[in-house]
């Protein structure tokens, strides 16, 4: 019984059972919908409670990962994403989505995963929230830009970004006071879990006709997908380790590259173009967990020939 309760909680099979809940009974996501923004503030507030004050500390060591943060995520990702996207889907809302996945914010998980993966956890920290730093003012930018605005108002999304990233880092610090870390860490698990869970379930489930009628419009959004994660992501790692000799550091680098946070593509694509939108999102966050998957298995398999 042990082992079967903690299967249900393992955030994989949460995340499976938020897809095949929105495939079956995805008519009861639009009665959840308009929570999404709400959902998402109090998953980033536990979320960010992963980024340490005393990480940030002092500021002369934290420009340059934080830059390089900033690089790989908003520039590296975000040209090789919108190029596939502009080559490859003929949809204007799709396409939307596509330029929402490659403004969003590296995902929060990224430091659990650099010590799961043996990376440089203070450097992902840092890279973590310089790239959110820079969501505040770039996404709105570079959304209304891309688009050319299309109805979607620039001040509108920076609102939404302090709603979604400002005001939960903020309430963050607090939940880190001695006072309530201890209640906060155990419960941050179970809430990030299962708020991120419930985000996916609002965009397979507004989208679910797609996911039954549309194959075709499935396998190119796939394929961008496993490009821009897989493919991308191995030959940074390739190329990579030419130059960078601390193997260490360069997986941190290689998650701030390729892990984003689909949680928040979910709401600010729902937010801003609707419905549509969001299904590239939804297969942003199957992808993100299977290359997270993919990089554990292969760093078990490496440590188990090491010990033959």
């Amino acid at each position: 019984m042990r082992h079967i309760i903690a299967f249900i909680r393992n955030r994989n099979f949460i995340l499976i059972l938020a897809v095949v809940l929105g495939l079956s009974l995805g008519d009861f996501a639009h009665l959840i919908r308009d929570y999404t923004t709400w959902v998402l503030a109090i998953v980033m507030t536990f979320s960010m409670t992963n980024i340490r004050t005393s990480s940030l500390y002092p500021p002369k060591v934290l420009l340059k990962p934080m830059m390089v943060g900033a690089l790989l995520n908003y520039v590296i990702y975000a040209i090789i994403m919108i190029a596939l996207a502009k080559w490859l889907i003929d949809d204007q809302i799709l396409f939307y989505g596509f330029v929402v996945i490659a403004t969003t914010p590296p995902g929060v998980a990224i430091v659990p995963f650099s010590s799961i993966l043996k990376g440089d956890v203070e450097y992902s920290i840092k890279g973590v929230f310089g790239a959110f730093m820079c969501t505040v003012f770039i996404t709105p930018f570079a959304v209304g830009w891309i688009t050319g605005s299309n109805g979607v108002s620039s001040i509108d999304l920076f609102i939404l970004m302090v709603k979604t990233i400002v005001i939960p880092l903020m309430v963050s610090r607090v939940l880190l006071m001695p006072q309530l870390s201890k209640t906060s860490n155990a419960v941050r698990g179970k809430i990030v879990d299962w708020g991120f869970a419930m985000l996916i379930f609002i965009a397979v489930g507004l989208n679910r006709h797609v996911f039954f009628s549309e194959p075709g419009i499935l396998l190119k959004i796939a394929l961008i997908l496993f490009i821009v994660h897989f493919v991308v992501g191995l030959l940074f790692e390739k190329i990579g380790g030419i130059f960078v000799k601390d193997k260490v550091k360069l997986m941190s680098q290689n998650l701030l590259l390729t892990i984003k946070s689909s949680g928040f593509a979910v709401v600010t694509a729902l937010t801003l173009f609707g419905q549509k939108a969001a299904i590239p999102t939804a297969g942003l966050a199957i992808f993100v967990l299977l290359y997270l998957l993919f990089l554990s298995i292969r760093m078990e398999i490496k440590a188990k020939k090491k010990k033959v």
